[in-house]
């Protein structure tokens, strides 16, 4: 039986993992960590034995100890503080926060001398700013990062690559471009964009005004249940020390997306930029190839767009009604 730990468990991207575990019909053992109790119970699953263990990564004794304990196959890396956004508000503890768990975990599988692959998860916002012509971003182009986050998922990919080739440790390393999908916070511009127009989908009005960043830019999106497949393939397929492009290599302005959301809901959008979400810096383009992880380990993403942005609204509109109707029963 295959035994997985996954760090950021309680997140919006291990809940979707665990499904996709759940649907290959596997009999597979699956310890989470995180700091934070998980929202959905661990019990819920036919095929998976899920525990949960409350660990903060930064302890690196009680997080060597669980790892010991329960002796993984594999190790999803999904924790971090995810949000650029939250970089530049808090560049210290964003820094040192993602750097750090990263190094605890990674030490702790040298030092028990456990033969355990790791996912690196890491992030298309290291290429930086970069211009038309360099699209779509490629594994070996150079990387200039931009923001405090950035800058830690860059420190997060070289430490990586020096565990792998120095103490010959087994990771693989992913630079995963946006992702959307159901259960995504709204600290996320699209599902910010989603939960505002399901609230105003209430309203029954025929115009309604959404507060966003700059709509300008232009991003890779895939739809998380693409990305968590991908995941598993890496684990399974990837090679030890090597890079992958998690993206959809199809760039779309987050007007468009704006678009497509409210011509899915019936409504004339307007929108206000406010200040405070526009990042002091920003890549303005980002597009990635998905060619090295298509050939080495036959991965090629299966749900349109269109539909991805259809079911952040929906499941926005289901977790509303949901909010709504356990008001109403207090």
């Amino acid at each position: 039986m295959d035994k997985y730990i996954i760090t950021g468990f309680s997140g919006f991207v291990s809940r979707h993992f665990l499904h996709y575990l759940e649907s290959r019909s596997e009999q597979v053992s699956v310890l989470g960590l995180d700091l934070h109790e998980p929202a959905f119970d661990v019990r819920d699953f036919r095929h998976l034995t899920c525990t949960f263990e409350r660990v903060d990564l930064l302890d690196k004794e009680r997080m060597q100890n669980a790892i010991y304990q329960f002796q993984p196959n594999y190790i999803l890396h999904l924790a971090a503080y995810s949000s650029v956004s939250f970089s530049w508000k808090n560049p210290i503890l964003s820094f040192q926060n993602n750097t750090n768990i990263f190094l605890n975990l990674i030490e702790a599988i040298r030092l028990l001398r456990l033969s355990t692959r790791i996912l690196s998860v890491g992030s298309s916002e290291e290429y930086g700013n970069v211009t038309e012509r360099d699209m779509p971003l490629r594994e070996d182009m150079p990387l200039k990062p931009v923001s405090p986050y950035a800058v830690a998922r860059v420190s997060q990919e070289m430490l990586s690559q020096v565990y792998a080739k120095g103490f010959d440790v087994d990771v693989v390393i992913t630079r995963s471009f946006n992702h959307v999908g159901p259960g995504q916070k709204d600290i996320f511009v699209v599902s910010s964009l989603a939960k505002q127009l399901a609230e105003g989908s209430k309203k029954h009005v025929r115009k309604l005004e959404v507060v966003t960043g700059d709509l300008s830019i232009i991003r890779d999106f895939t739809d998380v249940r693409d990305v968590v497949r991908a995941y598993y393939l890496l684990l399974k397929k990837g090679k030890k020390g090597e890079i992958y492009n998690v993206c959809s290599g199809r760039g779309v302005t987050l007007s468009e997306v704006l678009n497509v959301m409210g011509d899915y809901v019936g409504l004339e959008v307007e929108h206000r930029v406010d200040a405070s979400l526009v990042r002091p810096q920003d890549n303005k383009m980002i597009i990635g190839s998905n060619k090295k992880i298509q050939h080495e380990v036959g991965w090629v993403p299966d749900i349109m767009l269109e539909k991805a942005l259809k079911d952040v609204i929906d499941d926005w509109k289901r977790r509303l009604e949901s909010h709504v109707a356990g008001g109403s029963a207090t």
